[in-house]
């Protein structure tokens, strides 16, 4: 009996596929589960390879379910990707309501010892883990001056204790209608409320779309000590002025400070972007089994990434604490195919060249990964895109799958921290404090600068169980205080969903 090659993971009985966690090349034997095979292609790291035949039109199976159908016959030992695959989904689908009855593992476990972190109480309740003051252009024409004004006075905020002044540029506010503007009003009004920000600043030019008086009444109650306007064309001096209303907000803010918390009052949202074959092997099931560990503790994640979700939905309906939740989910999945199709684009065309490239041949393949991060509590609630989420554990949240978008509505929902798992790497951060996951250790190697937990540890040995608690201390640091690669690096960026024409 041949041992097992080791960097061959076969992920279920069922699958007719393995990955691989490391390279290989073409010509070499290994063994898998007692069966040799000898590889018909360089396979590189993330990439299937065939176990058993397959006939033209039958599913490859991975993750215990169809990712595509075979285009050809495959053969063991061949390479399964993109050439010789192809997704198996297409246009809107009914579904049914069957709710596991099954208990999960999250809710049979017993109660866990209540973690506290060092959180920012606000007047209104909130917890931040930041206390910073955010400067919200209400249209992209001040941008620069929201930028220099957080220039000029973030070193003075950081003086009084401040964790900095950040201007969240975008290039939006005028030239939109309808629901389009909508999107940017209900987007900024939900940053201003975010506990990460003791402070807020808008800023105005005063002749765009975006009206302070539209904008208000989208916002609607707000502390005027703590939310300021300003419009640069009433301002005989708008530097000046800019500078005295954020002197009063960095007093304000000043007040505020540290205390013990629950892990209760922590919302984490869960994001991946240049995802590769290993994403839903080792970072996304780490960041599923850290969600599962904070909800046990009465915290609360957020889902997103709708498009991304074709092709494994059903895994995430079967889970819904109710029929009204699972009701919601439905709407939510059919109205994002119902947008692909009103703009004439193909509801499945997914994955990217980046995805592609690290191993990922199909929307279903990318999907039941990309779900991984979910782990296994319930869904107990659907957020709209700029809503704030109002249920604690696990949510759903409207949004596309763009790094930048997505991870905007999670800060716009309520989320303190970001987990951002990744295979290929990227340096950016939301405006809510962003951490970065690498699925595989060479990238995380490559990039110490970006990636802030090395996840391929689990295709060395570490289990996902590990993985997660490893995660879950890691949180708790950066909540308490500890600065994560991305605000070391300075980046923070906003992008808002656009659905309109620009006038």
């Amino acid at each position: 009996m041949h041992a097992d090659t080791p960097g061959l993971i076969h992920i279920r009985p069922e699958d007719n596929v393995a990955v691989v966690s490391r390279p290989f090349s073409r010509g070499t034997e290994v063994w898998l589960d007692g069966q040799s095979l000898t590889l018909a292609a360089d396979l590189p790291q993330g990439h299937k390879v065939a176990l058993r035949p397959v006939a033209a039109g039958q599913p490859v199976i991975k993750y215990g379910a169809p990712i595509g159908l075979a285009l050809t016959q495959i053969q063991p030992g061949q390479w399964v990707h993109t050439h010789n695959l192809h997704s198996g989904l297409s246009g809107e689908r009914a579904y049914a309501y069957q709710p596991l009855l099954k208990e999960t593992p999250t809710a049979a476990a017993a109660r866990p010892r209540l973690r506290t972190f060092q959180g920012i109480r606000r007047l209104d309740g909130q917890v931040g883990i930041r206390n910073e003051i955010w400067i919200l252009p209400l249209v992209g024409c001040v941008n620069s001056i929201g930028q220099r004004l957080a220039g000029l006075l973030g070193p003075a905020a950081r003086k009084r204790g401040l964790d900095g002044i950040y201007c969240l540029t975008h290039p939006y506010g005028c030239s939109q209608l309808g629901d389009d503007l909508v999107y940017t009003q209900k987007i900024l009004a939900a940053l201003a409320r975010h506990p990460n920000a003791g402070g807020v600043l808008f800023v105005g030019l005063g002749c765009e779309n975006n009206t302070l008086a539209s904008f208000r009444s989208v916002l609607g109650p707000y502390d005027d000590r703590r939310v300021r306007f300003m419009i640069c064309q009433q301002e005989p001096d708008e530097i000046q002025r800019g500078q005295e209303i954020l002197q009063d907000l960095i007093e304000l803010a000043a007040g505020d400070r540290r205390q013990p918390v629950p892990l209760s009052e922590l919302t984490v949202g869960l994001k991946c972007g240049g995802s590769d074959g290993l994403s839903g092997l080792t970072a996304n099931p780490a960041a599923g089994a850290f969600s599962d560990l904070l909800i046990r503790q009465g915290g609360s994640s957020i889902l997103t990434e709708v498009p991304e979700m074709f092709g494994a939905e059903q895994l995430l309906m079967q889970r819904c604490a109710s029929r009204e939740v699972f009701d919601q989910t439905v709407e939510m999945i059919n109205q994002f195919k119902a947008y692909f199709l009103a703009h004439g684009q193909t509801v499945y065309e997914n994955p990217s060249p980046g995805n592609k490239d690290g191993g990922i041949s199909t929307l279903e393949d990318k999907s039941l990964g990309c779900v991984q991060k979910g782990g296994n509590s319930p869904v107990c609630g659907v957020i709209a895109y700029g809503q704030t989420r109002q249920r604690q554990g696990l949510n759903l949240l409207w949004s596309p799958g763009n790094d930048l978008v997505s991870t905007t509505a999670l800060t716009a929902a309520g989320a303190q921290l970001i987990l951002f798992t990744t295979g290929r790497g990227t340096p950016f951060g939301a405006p809510a404090v962003t951490l970065k996951i690498a699925s595989n250790t060479p990238l995380a190697q490559r990039k110490p600068g970006w990636i802030d937990f090395d996840a391929g540890q689990i295709t060395a040995g570490m289990t996902v169980a590990k993985a997660g608690q490893l995660l879950l201390e890691l949180v708790l640091e950066t909540a308490d205080g500890k600065l994560s690669r991305a605000e070391l690096n300075g980046c923070r960026d906003i992008a808002i969903f656009k659905d309109g024409v620009t006038l």
